[in-house]
């Protein structure tokens, strides 16, 4: 993209305050940097992609609430996280992490586990055990 079509639509990088840095092409054809104020299809899916995360936590709370699953898939979601970064935190397997998935394995989680997940998700262990918390 040329630097002069480097988008600089008023969005919510405006709104906080902050600027995006951007490669594009000069006139003689070099990449240079230059500050975007955002651009209004970026936002859009950022915006869409932010609604489609708060409807799947909103989904895993009702289904830790009907007794489907633990609460783990509840909090990774509300913290962004997918099993292989949580897998990762907890160094642990991925299957490992979706076999605590279920509510009968979780409830028989050592302390210890129970522990490092409050701690990677940054809440308590009450919290961790009781979502309304």
């Amino acid at each position: 993209m040329k630097l002069d079509e480097i988008p600089q639509d008023v969005g919510g990088l405006a709104n906080a305050n902050m600027k995006e840095l951007c490669y594009g092409v000069d006139e003689n054809g070099e990449y240079k940097t230059v500050v975007s104020e955002g651009w209004d299809v970026k936002t859009l899916v950022l915006n869409k992609s932010l609604e489609l995360i708060e409807e799947r936590v909103t989904d895993f709370k009702q289904q830790y609430l009907d007794g489907e699953i633990s609460p783990i898939p509840y909090y990774m979601e509300l913290n962004r996280m997918d099993l292989l970064v949580l897998s990762d935190y907890m160094n642990k397997w991925r299957w490992t992490i979706k076999r605590h998935f279920k509510p009968s394995i979780f409830k028989k989680l050592s302390k210890k586990t129970l522990e490092k997940y409050a701690e990677t998700f940054n809440i308590s262990v009450e919290q961790l055990k009781n979502i309304s918390l």
